[in-house]
């Protein structure tokens, strides 16, 4: 599949955005191709402990090849160290989707915060990603929703100026797919997709095996079945969490480092953002195509 060639990128860090009631302000990443206009947008959520300054082999690859990408730094930033029993913590979940939310809200003044961007966004073309917690994070902006106890659907956090998302090594089903450590310490770990109706493609590795549920690596695939139609799953072969080695270019946290995964992962990324934002559908369709009967020795698609 052809995405072309990568072009000049601007960046700045941090961008403080004021958050009345989060106890401190967000801090965001800002990157964007140095030329160009109608840029469609994504806004990333890193995992657990991240930051604004990681996953650049996804973030600068997306900007380099027309995508503004805008990173939040969530509350559970180890770069933040927020105390365990800080009253913030058990909402961690929610203050993540609220991040997401006003980083919508204040595209202006993020806009004008990298010199040469302002006017340059379009608004009318926004994704969400994530990866892990995060990739959980954006698929509530997408429709999914964190369930009660006894199963009923929480709130709706879905956002209407989101329209595609890309969740990867997204978390599956909770109740008695967890682990009990996991059911006792992540309550909000109880997905529901049923109402997830924003098309998304959804990246699975097929050696994932979570230490949070006692199902195997198809846990991870869970979103992709049990929503609404318009969702894409590409699986990985042989990746694990870190799906190759996403969340940095040298952090030790990945196990099954692959260039050549990291290079697919890119390319099949990019081409659906260009694809689900309406720029262009030809990448996606050639990447479909390349990967749709299982016979490619790095991974596979198939959609509904």
């Amino acid at each position: 599949m052809h995405i072309g060639a990568p072009t000049a990128v601007v960046s700045v860090r941090p961008v403080a955005l004021p958050a009345p009631g989060r106890g401190q302000d967000l801090h965001v990443r800002v990157s964007a191709p140095a030329a160009g206009s109608e840029l469609p947008v994504v806004v990333f959520s890193h995992g657990f402990g991240g930051s604004l300054d990681g996953y650049a082999p996804l973030a600068d690859f997306w900007t380099a090849h027309g995508f503004a990408v805008i990173q939040p730094t969530h509350l559970d930033s180890r770069t933040l160290n927020l105390a365990p029993d800080d009253p913030r913590t058990p909402l961690i979940w929610r203050s993540r989707a609220e991040d997401l939310k006003r980083v919508l809200d204040r595209l202006d003044l993020l806009e004008d915060a990298l010199p040469g961007l302002a006017g340059r966004l379009d608004h009318g073309r926004i994704a969400v990603a994530g990866h892990s917690w995060g990739a959980q994070t954006a698929s509530l902006l997408l429709g999914a929703r964190v369930l009660d106890a006894d199963g009923a659907p929480g709130e709706d956090m879905s956002d209407p100026r989101v329209t595609a998302g890309v969740l990867l090594a997204l978390p599956g089903t909770g109740g008695a797919d967890l682990t009990p450590f996991a059911a006792e310490h992540f309550p909000f770990m109880n997905p529901g997709f049923t109402e997830m109706t924003t098309p998304a493609l959804i990246v699975a590795g097929d050696k994932d095996q979570s230490l949070l549920s006692v199902r195997g690596p198809d846990w991870f695939t869970d979103a992709y079945h049990l929503s609404p139609g318009g969702k894409s799953l590409l699986t990985l072969f042989g990746a694990e969490h870190s799906l190759g080695g996403i969340s940095g270019y040298d952090v030790t946290e990945t196990t099954d480092e692959n260039p050549e995964r990291v290079a697919l992962l890119q390319r099949v990324t990019s081409a659906y953002l260009r694809h689900a934002l309406g720029v262009d559908g030809s990448g996606w369709s050639a990447a479909r195509t390349a990967l749709a009967d299982g016979g490619h020795p790095l991974g596979r698609i198939e959609s509904r």
